[in-house]
């Protein structure tokens, strides 16, 4: 389980990085507006809830334990997931939020995956 979680970080990073590129792009060149985007932005969001189920299967089955700020980041994650697709209804903004979002759960990804999670 701790290999996945340490090798499906970079999954969740790939992904939300594609989504917030492509939905900025969709944003100025309305002929990526595909409804492909919101797949993959629901596959992207996907990837965040499941890395944070893994990492919390990891420190409930006692097989790991994770920094204060590597939890802390995981969990702001799935907020910002949520912070996301609650402003989805604005459709004048909705792809620049997409983007925005998708590049910031990005960046709280790859924070996390370069913190240690195992105390030193």
């Amino acid at each position: 389980m701790a290999g996945f979680h340490d090798d499906f970080s970079w999954v969740v990073i790939v992904a939300n990085a594609v989504v917030g590129c492509w939905a900025l792009a969709a944003h100025w060149l309305p002929p990526l507006r595909r409804s492909g985007l919101w797949w993959a932005a629901g596959v992207a969001h996907a990837t965040v809830a499941m890395q944070l189920a893994s990492g919390v299967a990891l420190v409930a089955g006692s097989e790991r334990e994770a920094s204060d700020f590597h939890m802390f980041y995981g969990f702001l994650g799935l907020v910002a997931v949520a912070v996301i697709v609650s402003y989805r209804h604005l459709a004048s903004y909705r792809y620049l939020i997409y983007g925005i979002g998708g590049l910031f759960v990005m960046g709280l990804a790859i924070r996390a995956a370069t913190l240690d999670p195992v105390p030193g």
